[in-house]
Formats: C-alpha cells, structure tokens, sequence
C-alpha cells in the first residue's frame, strides 16, 4: 500500500522557520514521511513511501548540497522511483521536487516562492494548487499557514481515499522542533492538528522558547522565569 498523500513544505524568510504538513488516509503519515530540521531542510517522501531517503538525505543537507543533486542521487538507484515522489526545500529556498510516472493519480506539484507542494492519490491537481495558494495568501505565523494551506487542499478534495492522519512540524533555530503534532488515526485529522496546536500555546509553546538549543547549551533553569512567561503570555483554552 502506498503510504501518503499530500504534503506542504515551507520557509519563512523573515525568521528562518521551516515547516512541514502531511495528510493521508493512511495511519501515522507523520511517522514515516516528512523529515525536518532546523537551519537544514524539510523534505518528505511519499507515494510508494522509501524512509530509507530520509536517512540518506539528511547529512548531505547538513553539508548544503543543492536539493536537485540528492534527489538525483537517491533516484538514480532505485528500482522504484517510478512509484516515488519526493520533494525537498532547504534552509535557502531551494526546491527540488519528483513525482514518478506511475504513482497513483492524480499525483503531481506545484510550486511558489519557499513553499513546495507534491501529492498523490488525490481527486486532482486543485488539491495541491489550492494547498499552495492558501498558504501564500494566509497570515500568521508559520504553523498557522502551514495548517490554513492544508484545509484548503482537504476542501479542495484532499485524499480520494478518505482521510485518516496528519502531522505539522515547524523549526527555528534548533535541529529539534518548536512543534511536532500528530494526529495518527482521527475522523478529522486536520482538525485535530488545530485542536493540538491551540493546547500548544497554553504552556508548551511558551516553555519551549526557554530550552537548551544553538543559543543556550543548558536553557533556563529558572522554574519562575519559565512560570512567569507561562502567566503572562500562555493562552489559555
């Protein structure tokens, strides 16, 4: 069984962000498609799914070789690359995307500036054109976006399987996420990515900015420095 459907990669520019958002009928899409790390690339790979990209691909990232050439590479010995689709956007908004000739259709991409979009077995390209264009147009932050972009894509026809899963990971700075959500098995799995992320911002957000990363080897150790920046700037339900 091919494992995914349609998956949005992005880049702020203004705060170096990256993104990644997965949809599927298919359980815990998030757990074997997308890959994600700050100041490095958001990637995912899909269709007849080969994880084994992933790993291959994430220290030539790190080296900042160009997204076109590890695609090439991790294609060019593949016997399956005809049923592959990947995709890649870097640190410097370079794109790369694959779709083989004979993933399930409709199966395609499109493109924009630091935003990258691919799918397959979807109802038809409105699906990735409408994911791409809502992010563009939509405000917000990162995640925001990321999850406006989706729901376009989902009215748009999303999966013509139906719907199962979904996951949002967003990085800054760090080689670890700001945010890592997913929702493996729901009846409305992009509304449970919007319900997860509004539970984010009650605390997890807010202590997620004081922990060790590229700026701080250790973090805060200052439990009412973090409380008092819970107290004032959470969001509660």
């Amino acid at each position: 069984m091919a494992a995914m459907t349609w998956s949005i990669l992005a880049r702020d520019p203004a705060t170096g962000a990256l993104g990644v958002s997965v949809a599927s009928r298919f359980f815990a899409v998030g757990a074997i498609c997308p890959f994600l790390e700050g100041g490095v690339a958001a990637m995912s790979t899909q269709a007849l799914v080969n994880p084994m990209h992933l790993v291959h691909a994430a220290p030539r990232l790190r080296a900042g070789d160009a997204p076109e050439a590890i695609i090439a590479d991790l294609l060019a010995g593949d016997p399956g690359l005809d049923q592959r689709q990947v995709h890649i956007i870097d640190a410097q908004g370079r794109i790369a995307q694959h779709t083989g000739p004979n993933c399930v259709t409709w199966a395609g991409q499109v493109r924009g500036v630091d935003v990258s979009v691919c799918g397959n077995m979807l109802a038809g390209p409105a699906v990735v054109q409408a994911t791409r264009d809502a992010f563009l147009a939509a405000s917000g932050t990162l995640a925001e976006r990321l999850m406006t972009a989706m729901e376009a894509g989902e009215a748009a026809g999303g999966d013509k399987r139906g719907k199962q899963s979904a996951a949002l990971r967003v990085c800054t700075k760090d080689p670890y996420p700001d945010l890592d959500i997913r929702s493996d098995d729901h009846p409305d799995p992009l509304a449970e990515l919007r319900r997860l992320h509004r539970v984010s911002q009650e605390r997890f957000a807010v202590f997620r900015r004081f922990l060790a990363g590229r700026d701080s080897v250790f973090g805060t150790i200052d439990r009412d420095i973090i409380n008092a920046a819970v107290e004032r700037d959470g969001r509660p339900l």
